[in-house]
């Protein structure tokens, strides 16, 4: 899976995961500030991630990312 599919499949399980619109989200879009992220939502998302792409991204490690894009970087580098 090269970059550009990575984004849009974390895209979209975000997308997903905190009930937003794909086209509003971008690898800017700040986790916390602009989705509004409880934790129970990351949990859910960490585990579709893990099930989407058979990667095991840490709860803490992903809930440190700012943006969507950190969080495409931490899973890139686990892939």
């Amino acid at each position: 899976m090269d970059r550009k599919e990575l984004e849009a499949k974390i895209l979209e399980l975000v997308s997903t995961s905190y009930n937003k619109d794909i086209s509003t989200l971008s690898m800017d879009t700040r986790i916390k500030e602009d989705l509004g992220g409880a934790s129970v939502l990351m949990v859910g998302l960490v585990s579709e991630i893990e099930n989407e792409l058979d990667v095991l991204v840490q709860l803490p490690v992903a809930a440190a990312c700012k943006t969507i894009g950190e969080l495409v970087d931490k899973t890139e580098e686990l892939l």
